[in-house]
């Protein structure tokens, strides 16, 4: 029977046995972890042949015959550029290849703006503020940057389609210290949504108050599906393309990289974007940097070949993460039932289901969860500032654990979603 439906008496009792529960379940003295998309062990072992493709110094030349171990080629080798080319949906011209994340170059990009002023406007510290648009729930590490640098932030709902445009342009319009917005547009972190076509293209035309805004596209997942259909069923518009239909070529930067399809912190990471953006950021990073590391560029181009090759490694990934998605659906849709106001997602790609607690009681699962073992992303990281107002919003990350461990840590996480629910009924 739904909670919601029990008397008083009948809720004290069920407590009381929800209290005995979460005893025996401490006792186990666990140690698992759900905070972080990370990668499974047995999804690094896919790339573990990535590390052996050069074996003799020549393998070490490019097809253009330079030399991978000495200096040079600022942007990337170009059959890196081809490689990446497909996962930012860009000709390979457009492609510069940086070191080993994209979150690195986001922050570039947002210190280009901040100190240099884009394409020749006015440096965004000589503002008296500086605002950006959050989609929330959002990735906690691009409010990390925004907030590094003082940009205060503005949270907008995300929904199914994407972020609430009805806001987004009501804000640009209005404030030209507004400069940009996070967007992590499909299978969105950690939401799971994929931005609808109207959005893409409303972001690309809206009318901008500053006309150096820029939006952070950030398509960290555009190549992790989880199902066969993906590839047809979750297609992306291109924002560089609705932006140069709508007369804004400039408006977009795009990210990706290779963090989740080989090896984290040993990936590559790419930006796509406009030549006049492009040769601008350029100028900027030829000071401090001769070349990214072309031995590694060079060891993906001869692992993952081409974007055949990247789907077909894709979908060994998808094999290994499909069945984690799915007992996640499971065991909250078994365990769950008479619980009221909870909601989560169903991704059909990324690496993150979203769960909606019910109101006010977030934070006091996440420390229920990590009292009994089992540590989740911090209640509040999926908005800017750490300050969810509903106290609701929960990501879980279902892909490190294996899969034995990960059904343990759901029926912890059941158990406290249960038990930090009946403590708000009872007022206690």
């Amino acid at each position: 029977m739904a909670y919601d439906n029990l008397s008083t008496d009948e809720l004290r009792g069920l407590h009381a046995r929800m209290i005995d529960e979460y005893a025996d379940v401490k006792a186990r003295n666990l140690s698992l972890n759900m905070a972080r998309g990370k990668p499974a062990a047995d999804q690094l072992d896919l790339s573990t042949p990535l590390l052996s493709v050069i074996t003799s110094p020549e393998d070490c030349f490019a097809e253009d015959g330079t030399d991978c171990r000495n200096y040079g080629v600022l942007k990337g080798l170009p059959e890196a550029r081809r490689l990446m080319a497909p996962m930012l949906d860009d000709d390979p011209d457009n492609v510069l290849i940086g070191g080993n994340a994209s979150l690195i170059l986001m922050y570039d990009v947002i210190t280009w703006g901040w100190e240099f002023g884009v394409n020749g406007s006015a440096p965004w510290r000589t503002y008296d503020s500086v605002k950006w648009i959050c989609p929330v729930p959002g990735y906690d590490r691009h409010f990390s940057i925004t907030e590094h640098f003082g940009i205060e932030m503005i949270p907008v709902p995300l929904g199914t389609d994407g972020p609430d445009m009805d806001e987004v342009e009501r804000i640009v319009a209005s404030d030209e210290r507004v400069k940009g917005i996070w967007c992590v547009p499909k299978y969105s972190n950690p939401s799971g949504i994929t931005y609808s076509d109207e959005t893409v293209r409303r972001l690309a035309s809206m009318p901008c108050a500053a006309s150096d805004f820029r939006i952070m596209w950030d398509n960290a997942y555009a190549v992790h599906h989880l199902y066969d259909d993906a590839v047809e069923q979750d297609q992306l518009l291109d924002i560089g393309v609705a932006c140069r239909e709508a007369g804004n070529p400039d408006r977009y930067v795009k990210f990706a990289s290779t963090s989740k399809v080989t090896l984290p912190g040993a990936g590559i990471a790419g930006i796509a974007t406009s030549p006049t953006n492009a040769e601008d950021l350029t100028s900027h990073l030829r000071v401090c940097c001769i070349n990214g590391d072309k031995m590694n560029q060079l060891r993906h181009v001869k692992f993952l070949r081409d974007a055949e090759g990247i789907a077909a490694h894709m979908s060994k990934h998808a094999a290994i993460l499909r069945p984690k998605f799915e007992l996640v659906d499971r065991k909250l849709t078994e365990g769950l039932v008479d619980v009221g106001g909870c909601t989560w997602t169903k991704p059909r790609g990324g690496y993150f289901v979203m769960f909606n607690a019910p109101e006010g009681t977030a934070k006091r699962i996440v420390a229920l969860a990590k009292e009994a073992g089992v540590i989740l992303t911090g209640a509040g990281s999926t908005w800017p500032y750490g300050n969810d107002p509903h106290d609701s919003d929960i990501r879980i990350a279902p892909s490190l654990p294996p899969l034995e461990e990960l059904e343990q840590a759901l029926d912890v996480f059941v158990c406290c979603v249960k038990l930090a629910y009946l403590e708000k009924l009872l007022g206690a």
